[in-house]
């Protein structure tokens, strides 16, 4: 599956407005479940994100047989 970086754009501009949200239901002081939700939604789509980009530098790094990035990318996976 390819991934253009304008659909990651779109993704990351929902995710804002999810994030904005969030701000707004703190600071309204709402239910503690429907704030754990949305930052639970918030997480899921930042990771759902993250995966589409990874994919995408990893298989330009392997089109290129690049072993320098595709090292530097393992490396920062492996740290979170």
């Amino acid at each position: 599956m390819e991934v253009h970086m304008d659909d990651v754009i779109l993704r990351l501009k929902k995710i804002s407005g999810q994030v904005q949200g969030l701000i707004r239901m703190i600071e309204r002081e709402e239910e503690c479940e429907k704030v754990v939700t949305q930052f639970q939604a918030v997480k899921a789509a930042l990771e759902n994100t993250f995966s589409l980009v990874l994919n995408r530098n990893l298989q330009n790094c392997l089109s290129r047989h690049d072993a320098e990035s595709v090292e530097k990318i393992i490396k920062l996976i492996s740290k979170h």
